[in-house]
């Protein structure tokens, strides 16, 4: 959380806070699938992520609710207004590794 020692910034940073949150295993494609996908149950989540463990997934839920980018509806599990902003600023990072990986496999 932001104000609070992160990796990277032992004053919590908001930008490294953030980057934070966003390098753990699966918050990026939680947020993802939650901002592509829509509303879902714990276990249609964890379809959509791969089969990701449920106590990976429970962890990584508790901490974007608590970071305000995902709220728990009566529908499951959905993107708050915040984190669809987020992941909407997210766009050109993938737009931007889809070429990259092209170059890349080109190298090798």
């Amino acid at each position: 959380m932001p104000g609070l020692p992160v990796r990277g910034s032992k004053t919590g940073k908001p930008l490294m806070a953030v980057f934070d949150l966003l390098g753990r295993s699966w918050s990026i494609g939680i947020l993802w699938q939650l901002s592509e996908g829509g509303p879902a149950t714990f276990r249609e989540l964890q379809e959509r992520c791969e089969k990701v463990s449920p106590t990976v997934l429970n962890t990584r839920l508790k901490e974007l609710r608590q970071a305000d980018l995902v709220e728990r509806t009566g529908n499951g599990y959905a993107a708050t207004p915040l984190g669809s902003e987020l992941y909407e600023m997210l766009s050109p990072i993938r737009d931007w590794s889809k070429k990259w990986a092209k170059r890349v496999k080109r190298r090798a």
